[in-house]
């Protein structure tokens, strides 16, 4: 279906293509996993966008963008949704590189009204007011974030005409009070109020002070009955709270909004999971979810090893049975970061704050000042937004705050916004920090505990899922600050593993050996401070070294141990790095990405084959 004809459909008609396109998504999203809930709650409101405005010019603007689904099968990607998420697929976000009608890559939260800002000064600039807009997505969730209140600011101030359509899924900016806000609410959203708002406002322009100053506190009292009263302070115009499931009524709604030529909050109250019962309403475990049982809604994993967040949180949780001094906070993945089960059990001393990194981070300092121990829990591609405040707010008070930092390393089907690839480079040049890893669920319930003892800013790092060294085949031994630990300490090469890195490491031992080859593990265990003794003494005993971590190249592990080398001892050594290189890192499926990458085990042995033969040349 061509865009063109969709703006010549009957509401019934548009009705029936949301319900299809409901029906393709749940279809796709069962057998391939994806973002369901919201993006069912937001089909109909992407179907009134596309018949109200032009994606082909106008900036469409997907906040976060998992909730977009809907707009790509109407741009083109029908049967190419077929793919959503896997290698070589379609993203499960927006991409320009996919398709013209993405207009910017999103992946994060709270960015789309900046970059509706920005998109209205370049339409400015370049005199197309009137013939383009941008139009805006964004959930009630992403409006818990800073960012968004800064843009929203300067929207106000400057006028840029934009629309911005707040998707309000839990009721969570202000929940309506019984039938006269819903009617005024109505009346607010209908073309006649914003004419007759208009004129009103033209005709008090001549008359006395008195007059106007009544009319004004007139519609503020009426207006302090629905959500809207804070964005009209801030110099915006707000229609709502509209029905986001009547297809009808927001064509109308967003008309108007777009004829007025100014910045406009555009209201909408929608279900997450509409169109299927199951998910219908709040259920956090509807939001991401993998294969499942249309029928049931029963999920199609298999169980298998506890993930690495499950042994966090079990672990986290024993200790704060034990201390009323252990605390903790997460930014709205209370679930996905293990934090919940803290939440549930001790409310008043684990927090979720919402999409608010900068904030989690920063107010866990003077709890640590307090004599309290914080646990920050986020993933390690959204640790990024707090960055400063890491350096600012906790390094630099040298205050005891533990980042338990999840989703370390390669994500899967998420794809390049959400790939933990960069942790351990931007926190290992922060002085005062601390960095540590565990190789296993043995030594990762140690890093709980040797975190929650530190005096000092620390951070450690564990994968999404299980941990890919089983226990038990090595000893797991306590952490001691800056101390490395040989796992096999004879061979004619040296393999260091950092974290996850150690179970690649050891895969990769093992088919060395099968191949007639003898490698020594060194397990890191800290990057910084790093085990200078240990790998001075390494140099005396290996010419050859190999690193794994999963984590960037540039910063990484392989430079930490080359910089602690430097200057003699380095000439000594040949060190080649597994670590990744400096490219995002594509979506799909963990295995088939980190096959693209070249960093399977079999594909790194062949790799140290090759390299060993060339030298021996």
């Amino acid at each position: 279906m061509k865009l063109e004809d969709l703006k010549k459909m009957s509401v019934p008609q548009l009705e029936a293509l949301a319900q299809k396109i409901r029906e393709r998504i749940l279809d796709v999203v069962s057998r391939r996993g994806g973002h369901l809930s919201s993006t069912l709650g937001a089909t109909d409101l992407i179907v009134a966008m596309h018949y109200v405005f032009d994606a082909s010019k106008d900036p469409f603007i997907f906040d976060v963008s998992h909730q977009s689904y809907a707009h790509k099968l109407l741009t083109g990607r029908w049967e190419a949704f077929e793919t959503l998420r896997q290698f070589g697929g379609i993203s499960g976000y927006t991409k320009p590189d996919e398709s013209p009608y993405d207009y910017y890559v999103a992946g994060h939260s709270s960015t789309s009204v900046s970059l509706a800002v920005g998109a209205a000064k370049a339409i400015r600039l370049r005199g197309e007011e009137g013939e383009r807009i941008p139009v805006v997505m964004i959930g009630d969730g992403a409006m818990s974030a800073g960012m968004v209140y800064e843009a929203l600011n300067e929207l106000g101030d400057r006028k840029y005409p934009a629309i911005i359509i707040l998707n309000d899924n839990e009721m969570s900016i202000a929940k309506p009070i019984g039938s006269i806000s819903r009617i005024l609410s109505q009346a607010m959203a209908s073309p006649f109020y914003q004419r007759f708002k208009e004129r009103t406002e033209q005709m008090l322009e001549h008359f006395p002070e008195s007059a106007r100053y009544m009319a004004k506190r007139m519609e503020e009292g009426m207006r302090m009955i629905t959500p809207g009263i804070l964005f009209e302070e801030m110099g915006l115009e707000y229609i709502g709270p509209v029905d986001g499931h009547n297809i009808g009524q927001l064509i109308e709604t967003l008309q108007t909004a777009r004829d007025l030529g100014k910045p406009v909050i555009v209201h909408a109250q929608t279900t997450k999971g509409k169109g299927y019962k199951i998910a219908e309403g709040y259920y956090e475990h509807w939001h991401g979810v993998g294969p499942f049982d249309k029928e049931s809604g029963q999920s199609l994993k298999k169980e298998g090893r506890p993930s690495a967040t499950k042994i966090f949180s079990d672990t986290l949780c024993e200790l704060a049975e034990k201390s009323e001094k252990i605390v903790g906070v997460t930014a709205a993945m209370p679930s996905g970061t293990g934090m919940k089960q803290l939440m549930e059990r001790f409310p008043e001393r684990f927090w979720d704050v919402g999409i608010a990194e900068q904030h989690a981070v920063t107010s866990m300092g003077p709890l640590a000042k307090e004599g309290y121990k914080p646990f920050v829990a986020i993933y390690s591609t959204f640790l990024q937004r707090g960055y400063d405040q890491v350096i600012h707010d906790i390094a630099l008070m040298n205050l005891p705050v533990a980042f338990a930092i999840d989703r370390a390393g390669i994500v899967g089907e998420d794809g390049e916004t959400h790939q933990g690839a960069f942790d351990i480079s931007y926190l290992r040049t922060v002085p005062n920090m601390t960095l540590f890893a565990p190789r296993d669920d043995a030594t990762l319930r140690l890093a709980v505990e040797f975190a929650a003892d530190f005096p000092t800013p620390c951070a450690f790092r564990y994968p999404r899922g299980a941990m890919l060294l089983e226990t038990g085949r090595y000893r797991a031994t306590p952490f001691v600050k800056g101390k490395a630990e040989y796992l096999e300490e004879e061979g004619e090469i040296l393999l260091i593993g950092y974290g996850n890195g150690v179970g690649r490491a050891v895969a990769v031992m093992d088919l060395l050996k099968e191949r007639g080859i003898k490698a020594a593990v060194l397990d890191l265990r800290f990057v910084k401070p790093i085990d200078k003794e240990v790998l001075e003494g390494a140099t005396e005993r290996f010419g050859r070294w190999f690193v794994f971590s999963d984590g960037a190249k540039m910063g990484g592990v392989a430079s930490a141990v080359a910089e602690a080398l430097m200057p003699s001892s380095l000439r000594k050594v040949d060190i080649h790095s597994f670590e990744y290189e400096d490219a995002f890192i594509p979506h799909g499926n963990t295995k088939s990405v980190e096959e693209s990458l070249g960093l399977l085990p079999k594909q790194i042995v062949e790799k140290i084959e090759k390299r060993l033969k060339e030298e021996s040349r």
